[in-house]
């Protein structure tokens, strides 16, 4: 495993994987090994399940379909099949990126991510993962323990993202001068609209001609947040986790993400999840984690930065 440490001093990300934000993550982690088991499964993470294990959750975690509860309150399958569309969606974003030749990868709240293990990359290029420092150290514990060898450069960054964390990122390694290829996979959710408008600022800076980001987005969360049908969906599932994760969640007005990089320079592109899901035929129950039709994911292109 080819990994550095950059530790960013004092940080306030003092969460682990079974608390708060980083229990969303190992959820995610559950997902991906739902799909990986899955026949025709549209990712393939041979370490998911071993994180949910590793990790002995305080609730009930499946990693694999058969196990997941047949209950319209914890829509496991659900999140599964929506995690797969994800993850593929986003691997054939760096493939592309990498084909293109750009060699810097930067994963904003990698979490559980281990792209940097399964995906194939050409020599020279660097994966940079920047969480809080419990979730990337219980990370490394357990792919260590499973014998996992990363198969390009990579970089580990301890930060807080709604703090300054661009010097960390360039102590470890990274160089504004090249391209470099970004993604926020379910990071936006959680942030105040202020931390989101400083970390799209921080990505523009850092980011010259030939970069690009791509980002999950939810659309409206306010009003989606303030839907009832959604509010007892949540609700239940609330009381069953013992975690409301919509209370993760800033009770703010929408941030525009799309408009705010078109406005900065960037050459930007929308598309359903929903629609994504249908071109790589994969069908998602009407009863899941959130309304399909409410999440999009956004590519943004710079292309006229010197």
């Amino acid at each position: 495993m080819t990994t550095a440490n950059e530790s960013a001093g004092e940080t306030s990300a003092q969460w682990d994987i079974v608390t708060g934000v980083g229990l969303t993550a190992l959820a995610v982690a559950a997902g991906r090994a739902m799909e990986t088991h899955r026949d025709g499964g549209l990712v393939s993470d041979p370490y998911a399940e071993a994180f949910v294990q590793a990790a002995a959750p305080p609730i009930h975690v499946p990693t694999r379909l058969d196990a997941a509860e047949r209950d319209p309150d914890m829509p496991w399958e659900s999140m599964a099949s929506y995690m797969g569309v994800r993850s593929r969606y986003f691997d054939d974003y760096f493939a592309t990126m990498s084909t293109a030749g750009v060699s810097q990868m930067v994963l904003l709240a990698a979490g559980l991510d281990t792209r940097a293990f399964r995906l194939n990359w050409p020599e020279q290029t660097t994966v940079y993962e920047l969480d809080a420092p419990k979730v990337l150290a219980f990370k490394d514990r357990v792919l260590l323990e499973q014998g996992a060898r990363s198969r390009t450069r990579r970089r580990v960054v301890a930060v807080d993202l709604r703090e300054e964390w661009t010097q960390p990122l360039r102590r470890a390694g990274f160089d504004p001068s090249r391209p470099s290829a970004w993604l926020a996979e379910g990071l936006l959710p959680f942030l105040p609209n202020a931390a989101k408008q400083r970390l799209l600022s921080a990505v523009d800076e850092l980011a010259v001609a030939g970069s690009s980001i791509e980002l999950e987005y939810i659309d409206d969360l306010g009003r989606l947040r303030r839907d009832p049908e959604f509010q007892q969906r949540w609700t239940h599932m609330a009381e069953r986790t013992g975690l409301d994760f919509t209370q993760l969640w800033p009770d703010e007005e929408d941030f525009p993400v799309d408009t705010w990089l078109s406005e900065h320079g960037w050459t930007v592109t929308v598309e359903r999840v929903s629609d994504v899901a249908q071109r790589y035929g994969a069908q998602f129950a009407e009863q899941t984690m959130f309304p399909t039709h409410a999440a999009r994911f956004i590519t943004a292109r710079q292309s006229d930065k010197a």
